[in-house]
């Protein structure tokens, strides 16, 4: 059933609030990390000394730049690491057009929904960031000493931080806070499972990118499948 959940939500793909959504997210994703990069590439040149001698060899001129100019390569292969916790906190501040595309096309006639206030999801999409970027940092950890289980390692982690996120700003929008957290507790094995189905793509490159939006539809049609099961 997850997977006809995933299903409609790639039947969706097209709609052009999916993809405001999409170019927005990634949008504020590139322009942070090249300025993330700038700025750490400018700090490198401050702390670095223009100049210094060593016995035997002299002075030498050419360190700071040469540091400087490293953290370029560095940025971008942390960026690979880093592009999809950060997409999909940036994402998560325009997931409400997501989930009103959703359920206008599948689910007519609902309630409207009162948004949440932007201070709100700003302050709950800071906390995923801060969560699934130090996670995401010790399961590297983890992958680089026990190789052979990296994969399950980061689909493991991040399926259960993808369910328990997406969740929550589906449910919440309908059962409230409150309401949100009882839905977790009582179906936490099928959304750790929904999320780790939204994790293994996160492994594909640009196919990625396209996760935070098909995670919060697929979601969505999952919530309202529970709504209705347990109704």
């Amino acid at each position: 059933m997850i997977f006809t959940d995933f299903l409609k939500a790639l039947g969706q793909i097209g709609d052009k609030r999916f993809l405001s959504v999409l170019m927005m997210g990634v949008g504020l994703t590139l322009a942070l990390l090249f300025g993330f990069t700038v700025v750490f590439a400018w700090t490198i040149g401050l702390i670095v000394p223009e100049s210094f001698s060593l016995p035997w060899i002299g002075e030498i001129t050419w360190i700071d730049n040469v540091l400087s100019w490293a953290v370029v390569p560095v940025m971008m292969g942390a960026s690979v690491f880093l592009m999809v916790p950060v997409a999909s906190a940036f994402t998560g501040l325009f997931l409400d057009r997501v989930v009103d595309a959703v359920e206008a096309e599948h689910y007519p006639g609902l309630d409207p929904v009162t948004p949440l206030p932007f201070a709100e999801v700003m302050n709950e999409t800071a906390k995923f960031l801060g969560l699934m970027v130090a996670v995401n940092m010790v399961a590297l950890v983890l992958c680089l000493i026990f190789v052979p289980l990296a994969p399950f390692i980061f689909w493991g982690v991040n399926g259960l931080l993808l369910g328990r996120e997406y969740a929550t700003q589906v449910a919440q929008r309908r059962l409230g806070s409150e309401g949100a957290r009882a839905f977790r507790k009582t179906h936490r094995f099928r959304l750790w499972m929904a999320g780790i189905l939204m994790a293994v793509p996160l492994t594909i490159p640009l196919v990625n990118l396209f996760i935070p939006i098909l995670g919060v539809a697929t979601f969505t049609h999952l919530y309202h499948r529970l709504a209705r099961t347990a109704a």
